[in-house]
């Protein structure tokens, strides 16, 4: 015969097992309510990762628009520096590129596709430099812009670069040094549906990834701010990277 103490024990424990299948339950169903949530808004999520990662500053006038290096085979950078030109957005293009040959490289290609668009040659200004990386781009550039005395820039870079390589530019150029960035449309890149395309995804993988270096290397330095100061101090200009 079961002593009522063993009775209440054995009952006790039924309670507690049911109930933890009871929150088991609900926890799965969650879950899968959740996941199904998920799948059916997954394509505006994909699409507000990417257009998050997409910015386009508004700007009446610079001194110069700078077309980043590396121009794809459509050339679309090329493209939409051509198109700023010819809204008067700035009086020059110059055309950043890394150096190929000793006396040949990215830089001579994005002339030929900036005068093909309408640019005419004598407004462009070639700048080819052996950066490996935006960072050391950018650090080129402002060696080049300092020569000039420019206060105002527009880079020109694809879609899917403009939000770090303005983070970037806005760090390495310093105060007095308005950084804006225009965004080039890319034929690889499509923000609507980039992760149809495996080299998109590669693509933007590559640039969240890119974004967290740039964060580390770049930490403790201050953002570019708009102000009346010149560019005209700084390290030593080389001339190599200017033709």
């Amino acid at each position: 015969m079961m002593r009522p103490r063993h009775f209440v024990k054995r009952w006790v424990g039924s309670r507690r097992e049911r109930g933890g299948i009871f929150v088991n339950l609900v926890v799965l169903l969650f879950l899968a309510i959740l996941s199904c949530g998920i799948y059916l808004v997954r394509h505006p999520l994909m699409r507000w990762a990417a257009s998050a990662w997409i910015i386009e500053d508004s700007v009446e006038r610079a001194d110069a628009i700078i077309v980043l290096s590396d121009d794809n085979f459509f050339a679309d950078r090329s493209t939409r520096a051509a198109e700023l030109f010819r809204q008067g957005k700035a009086p020059l293009v110059v055309a950043s590129g890394r150096r190929l040959r000793p006396n040949a490289g990215i830089s001579e290609l994005m002339e030929h596709d900036l005068i093909e668009r309408g640019v005419p040659k004598d407004r462009i200004i070639r700048a080819p430099h052996d950066a490996d990386s935006t960072r050391e781009e950018a650090e080129a550039l402002l060696r080049f812009a300092r020569t000039k005395k420019w206060h105002a820039l527009i880079v020109v870079t694809s879609n899917y670069h403009t939000r770090r390589a303005r983070y970037i530019f806005r760090k390495i150029f310093p105060e007095g040094v308005e950084i804006y960035v225009a965004s080039a449309r890319d034929g690889d890149f499509d923000p609507d549906q980039w992760w149809m395309k495996r080299k998109s995804i590669k693509e933007l993988t590559r640039e969240w990834l890119a974004m967290v270096v740039a964060l580390w290397e770049l930490r403790g330095q201050v953002e570019t701010k708009s102000g009346p100061q010149s560019v005209v101090q700084g390290k030593e200009f080389h001339p190599q990277l200017m033709v």
